[in-house]
């Protein structure tokens, strides 16, 4: 069992305060995701848990048991890095097996654990080989091979596809997934990256200055955003962001742009008439003919991707949007282009960046 669950913790380095109160719960076998920008604090989190990092205040509990002051080798997890930190010496069999040997296993009991972890990491025919002999994707699996025999009750990760390549991470994170499909472990992943955060997660937990901003399912943090820094983060490319202003209707908000088009986005968002506010869409949902307000504009950028299209757009009023659009499209800079917004796809946020109405595609 794994379950993991913090109760206001903080971490402080001298007078500086860098987790500033998480709560937070992760189920057993549950795979949770931390995700945010540079310095959020998601690293020093994982590093908490692992008790790699003193917790200031507040409690850790790991299978209902208090670990906020027990080492690290008592806590029952097993942490993999972004840099491999394998040892050059020895052989992939005995990087494996290197943790299990110094806590005095038996060599039967080591091996048998090597062999298992070799078969499930595809590592059968690399044993005998040095971590020299070994591409990025080989050394990676390595590393989480010397995790695996630990048994842990919990894996942590911290950002340990950043080394690859574009195509092998493609391809470790797909092995990451099914690793925990095979064992249904609890396993906690850092990362800055969303797409593996939507692609991996069970749950995923958004932070920004040491804060938690927002903690659900990767569709619940696309489609129902509680604030615009989570809007921004989640979605590649981000979410646009108009600013407006609305007034209250009968059943939701009308959004009025600055070239003076309106949209009627419904809700039950409560605004009052005048009040600035900013209409997010995201460039997947705008549509290039029909929709329910038609902003005028030229292309300044196309991006070519193959099986779809960035375009970068410049509208009348000199503010930029992005729209994605086919991978066949013949839009070129300097062409004008109309984009049609669907109000369903709309979300309204207040001059605190709040969610007041979140988009819903089911109408």
């Amino acid at each position: 069992m794994g379950a993991v669950t913090l109760e206001g913790v903080t971490k402080s380095f001298g007078s500086a305060a860098v987790i500033k109160g998480v709560d937070l719960d992760i189920a057993d076998g549950e795979f949770c995701v931390f995700v945010g920008p540079s310095g959020c604090g998601k690293s020093t989190l994982l590093r908490m848990i692992a008790g790699l990092e003193d917790i200031s205040s507040g409690k850790l509990a790991i299978d209902g048991k208090d670990m906020t002051r027990v080492g690290t080798a008592q806590r029952g997890v097993a942490m993999v890095f972004q840099s491999y930190a394998l040892y050059p010496h020895m052989t992939v069999a005995e990087n494996i097996g290197f943790g299990l040997k110094m806590t005095g296993h038996p060599k039967a009991m080591i091996t048998e654990r090597i062999r298992q972890a070799a078969v499930m990491l595809q590592l059968e025919a690399l044993l005998d080989r040095k971590p020299s002999q070994l591409s990025g994707g080989q050394r990676q699996r390595v590393a989480i091979g010397r995790a695996i025999v630990r048994n842990p009750e919990v894996f942590l990760f911290d950002e340990p596809l950043s080394n690859l390549d574009a195509s092998l991470r493609v391809q470790m994170r797909t092995e990451i997934s099914k690793l925990h499909q095979d064992l249904k472990s609890t396993m906690i992943y850092v990362t800055h990256d969303q797409v593996e955060a939507m692609t991996m997660a069970d749950k995923i937990v958004v932070l920004q200055a040491g804060l938690v901003e927002q903690v659900g399912t990767p569709m619940e943090l696309y489609h129902r955003p509680k604030n615009m820094f989570v809007a921004g983060f989640i979605g590649s490319p981000k979410m646009n962001f108009l600013k407006a202003v609305a007034s209250a209707i009968d059943g939701g908000i009308r959004v009025t742009l600055p070239g003076g088009a309106s949209i009627d986005v419904a809700g039950s968002g409560a605004v009052r008439s005048g009040q600035e506010v900013t209409l997010g869409i995201r460039p997947e949902h705008l549509e290039s003919q029909e929709g329910d307000v038609l902003l005028d504009g030229t292309v300044r950028l196309a991006e070519r991707l193959g099986s779809e299209t960035m375009l970068h757009i410049t509208l009348t009023e000199n503010s930029g949007i992005t729209a994605k659009a086919d991978g066949l499209s013949t839009a070129r800079p300097g062409d004008k282009i109309a984009v049609a917004i669907p109000a369903r796809a709309c979300h309204v946020f207040d001059a605190n960046g709040v969610a007041v109405i979140n988009g819903d595609l089911t109408r």
